[in-house]
C-alpha cells in the first residue's frame, strides 16, 4: 500500500519560495517506471498539475510555471519536495503529491498553503 504524505508551511509570504516535501511509504520513488507529481487546486478552480519528477531523476514542469519551479528528491529517504519561487497570492492553493503511473493512482491527503502578508 503506498502511502504519500505532504510536509511544509502552511503560511508563505509574497516573493518568498513556497517549499513542500513528499514523503512516500509503501513503495520507492525509484522504482523503474514511476513518476511522482505535485498537483494543485486554488480554492474555488480546477485541479492543476505542476510538475513531476520521473524514477530516474529527471524533472518536467508545467509550461506555465516552469520558469519558477524545482522539483527534487532525495532517494536516501524516499522523499521528493517542490520548490516555487516568488510567490503570489495567486499560488494560494491545496497541494498534493501523488504518485504517476499510467494515471494518478495514490495520492496525499492534500496541504493548503497560503500566501499571504
Amino acid at each position: 500500500q503506498v502511502q504519500l504524505q505532504e510536509s511544509g508551511p502552511g503560511l508563505v509570504k509574497p516573493s518568498q519560495t513556497l517549499s513542500l516535501t513528499c514523503t512516500v511509504s509503501g513503495g520507492s520513488i525509484t522504482t523503474e517506471y514511476t513518476g511522482w507529481s505535485w498537483i494543485r487546486q486554488p480554492p474555488g478552480k480546477e485541479l492543476e498539475w505542476v510538475g513531476l519528477i520521473y524514477y530516474d531523476g529527471n524533472a518536467y514542469y508545467s509550461p506555465s510555471l516552469k520558469s519558477r519551479t524545482s522539483i527534487s528528491r532525495d532517494t536516501s529517504k524516499n522523499q521528493f519536495s517542490l520548490h516555487l519561487s516568488s510567490v503570489t497570492p495567486e499560488d494560494t492553493a491545496v497541494y498534493y503529491c501523488v504518485r504517476s503511473v499510467h494515471a494518478y493512482d495514490y495520492w496525499g491527503q492534500g496541504t493548503q498553503v497560503t500566501v499571504s502578508s
